[in-house]
């Protein structure tokens, strides 16, 4: 697909979708933008996976976001949304940055394991430090939308649309990466290292590079979340919400951005329904349908329209 097709294609989806969100009533415009939202941090994981790594503490990520967009908007007065989830993917990508050339060592559960010590001393920092409101953080006010107050019945769609044009954004950014020579190194990293050092690619370069970038989606993501909910507290930095983010991107898969945003819309749709009507058991309807997907789609949602691989035996 050329650039101008991809493109036009974003731009259509776009239409489509803020068209179908303005019609939508509020409840479903707020499942709607939580899905993008989380979307995007789960959208880090994948750019790791395509190396062959998963991460398990996106969750950090996400509350680093959410806090500095939260503090910005109460201690200096920046209201504008866009500029909060900017602010909150730059500052995660800033304080997670000189861990990447630690983390770009290792492989495997080891690489897993150092993301979710990360994200627990994160969590235990966060409840500790009184100042930002202890276990139970702290809420943000109302955002503006380029310096237009939005007024009661304009905030939920302001937000959606908000949410919906940096999620489009992010994916048609992250699909040129994915397509670019960085993106196809990758690749390459995960099949086999040894041949991409060989051929003059630098491996810990490209997974710093990964993990920054992925720091960066998981910031954005948490602080739109926070403008959403309107609260920001230490379990966003819990390995729970990680693990949440984790089965959206191994439910996705690594070969589809779209598939991305459908398995993170699944994933809200069976908490908000089966929250509603079988409160204490949506977790074991989350693991059955992942054992599902795993078992007859071991790939993800994305190679049910992208073109399928097969696994390597260091995938299996």
């Amino acid at each position: 697909m050329t650039l101008s097709a991809l493109l036009l294609r974003a731009l259509v989806v776009l239409l489509v979708l803020a068209g179908v969100g303005y019609a939508l009533p509020s409840w479903m415009q707020f499942m709607l933008t939580m899905a993008m939202a989380n979307g995007l941090v789960s959208l880090g994981i994948v750019l790791l996976m395509r190396g062959g790594v998963v991460a398990f503490g996106q969750g950090l990520m996400s509350a680093i976001g959410g806090y500095a967009a939260a503090l910005v908007f109460l201690n200096w007065g920046i209201t504008d949304a866009v500029l909060l989830a900017l602010l909150g993917g730059i500052s995660a990508m800033l304080i997670t940055a000189p861990f990447a050339p630690l983390l770009a060592r290792y492989r495997g559960i080891f690489f897993s394991m150092l993301t979710l010590a990360l994200s627990m001393v994160g969590y235990g920092l966060l409840v500790k430090t009184e100042s930002l409101g202890g276990s139970d953080g702290f809420n943000m006010g109302r955002v503006t939308l380029f310096g237009h107050a939005l007024a009661d019945d304009e905030v939920r769609f302001g937000l959606y649309a908000t949410t919906l044009v940096l999620t489009l954004v992010s994916a048609v950014l992250a699909r040129i990466y994915f397509l670019s020579s960085r993106g196809l190194v990758t690749r390459a990293v995960r099949d086999n290292e040894l041949r991409v050092e060989y051929l003059g690619g630098s491996v810990s370069q490209t997974m710093s590079l990964n993990f920054v970038l992925a720091a960066f989606l998981g910031g954005m993501g948490g602080a739109l979340a926070v403008m959403v909910l309107g609260h920001i507290d230490p379990n966003f930095s819990y390995w729970t919400t990680s693990g949440e983010f984790v089965f959206v991107a191994i439910l996705a898969g690594s070969q589809s951005v779209v598939a991305v945003m459908l398995s993170s819309l699944v994933l809200e749709m069976v908490r908000s329904f089966s929250s509603a009507y079988f409160p204490n058991t949506w977790q074991l309807a989350l693991g059955i349908f992942l054992l599902l997907v795993i078992r007859f789609m071991p790939l993800g949602l994305g190679s049910l329209w992208s073109k399928t691989e097969k696994p390597s035996e260091k995938q299996l």
